[in-house]
């Protein structure tokens, strides 16, 4: 487990009552990210609204531009800005993965379809995360990759594409990376997952969104995805808000007794942020889905947190993502949380399920690391340091521990820019009561 060398820490703000606020939150990066690697790969340009403008992203634009991609920022008539993502030949380039498991899972594939090498490198602490499975995929459907981690570089071959069979039990994301370059490899793709895929809504989101496009893709057999080489248009995407990015401020209403509104909740999604509802309504919140009068699509979260927050036992399989909101919550319950199914998180932007064991610890909490998950025991938290090992989502983790116990002070909260810039100042404006 590494953590970052940053000194920089963040007091992290006590509220002084329950918390009252409606928190408009962005674009989500995961389907953000996918429709860039879709409109790249399109034949016709497409344009994105509501995208999210975060590290993450604008990495992956500046790794798809490198490589040939037109991206820009364009203005409409109604003054909304959007993304216009006009395709070219792809040739080789250079891309900065960063921290982003979706730039370095997703654009790989992408640079097999390539006309030259394309060199990937990232942040020290993405060159430990695991890139194997992906990588030695693209070396049997034909493309040559010269490490098994960052960095590496892709040199394409015109006989990409056939059968490949991956173990993606460390990420989802695995998958997701060959999926949806598997129309454009020249002999198309049949991939069949090995072992015990975590987080298969992402699978489903990148499967939708590819039909929404119109690749034809096929899984009559259970884990055994057919895509023949194709071309597809491009189009108009409208991005959901992130619903993972909105999990810590609906846990400050948990955790203070407050409400927290969001608004244009997606009423269907494979978001799975979306799973928090059932989990704040387990641990004793009341959690309501406000019609809007505008749309029958979206609707406005409502969550009103408890006199006191119970603990739960959940399979975060699929959902590992909201583990580190889930387990700063189960920290400040009156009962004992198991949390099961999220070994892969040692292989995210950290260790995660060290790393929460560590901070929630250090402040004087009771929580251990199973093989595949996470216990944490009732025990009373003073201040202190908060560590965020170069990872947003420890970061916001903090930051709902911090409302509710004096003195958190959260290392490199800037980190948070990676999914959801400014993050501090959203805090701070839903602390004052203010609509962000």
């Amino acid at each position: 487990m590494n953590s970052t060398s940053s000194s920089v820490y963040w007091p992290a703000p006590l509220a002084d009552g329950p918390v009252e606020a409606t928190v408009t939150v962005p674009g989500s990066k995961s389907i953000t990210n996918r429709a860039l690697i879709i409109a790249a790969l399109a034949t016709s340009p497409s344009t994105v609204h509501g995208a999210l403008r975060s590290r993450d992203s604008d990495l992956m634009i500046a790794g798809l531009q490198s490589m040939g991609v037109v991206v820009e920022e364009v203005v409409e008539p109604s003054g909304e800005r959007v993304l216009s993502i006009t395709p070219g030949p792809l040739h080789g380039g250079s891309v900065d993965c960063g921290l982003a498991g979706t730039v370095m899972r997703f654009v790989p594939p992408v640079a097999a379809t390539a006309s030259g090498p394309v060199f990937f490198d990232g942040d020290e602490e993405a060159r430990i995360r695991p890139m194997g499975a992906v990588l030695s995929a693209l070396r049997d459907l034909g493309a040559d990759v010269d490490a098994d981690s960052l960095p590496f570089t892709v040199t394409p071959s015109d006989q990409v594409g056939g059968e490949v069979e991956v173990d993606a039990s460390a990420s989802s994301q695995f998958l997701s990376g060959l999926l949806l370059s598997g129309a454009r490899f020249p002999k198309g793709l049949v991939l069949k997952q090995k072992g015990t895929v975590p987080s298969r809504p992402h699978i489903d989101m990148t499967v939708d969104m590819l039909r929404e496009a119109g690749v034809v893709v096929t899984e009559d057999v259970p884990g055994e995805f057919v895509i023949a080489n194709q071309t597809f248009s491009g189009r108009d995407w409208r991005i959901e808000p992130d619903l993972s990015n909105a999990t810590p401020f609906l846990a400050a209403a948990a955790v203070t007794g407050g409400t927290v509104i969001v608004p244009n909740w997606p009423v269907s999604t494979a978001q799975p942020g979306d799973d928090i509802r059932g989990i704040l309504a387990d641990m004793g919140c009341t959690v309501e889905m406000l019609p809007r009068a505008d749309t029958e699509e979206t609707v406005d979260l409502k969550v009103t947190g408890p006199a006191e927050l119970t603990g739960v036992t959940i399979d975060m399989g699929d959902i590992g993502e909201l583990t580190p909101t889930v387990a700063a919550l189960a920290a400040l319950a009156t009962t004992s949380s198991r949390l099961t199914g999220i070994a892969h998180l040692r292989g995210h932007e950290t260790d995660r399920l060290a790393a929460l064991v560590a901070e929630i610890n250090r402040l004087g909490g009771n929580a251990e690391e199973l093989p595949d998950g996470l216990v944490i025991t009732p025990s009373p938290l003073s201040g202190g340091a908060w560590l965020s090992y170069a990872d947003h989502r420890m970061a916001t983790a903090g930051a709902i521990i911090g409302l509710v116990v004096p003195g958190v002070e959260v290392e490199n909260i800037a980190t948070t820019a990676k999914t959801l810039p400014g993050f501090e100042n959203h805090w701070a404006t839903m602390l004052g009561g203010e609509q962000s």
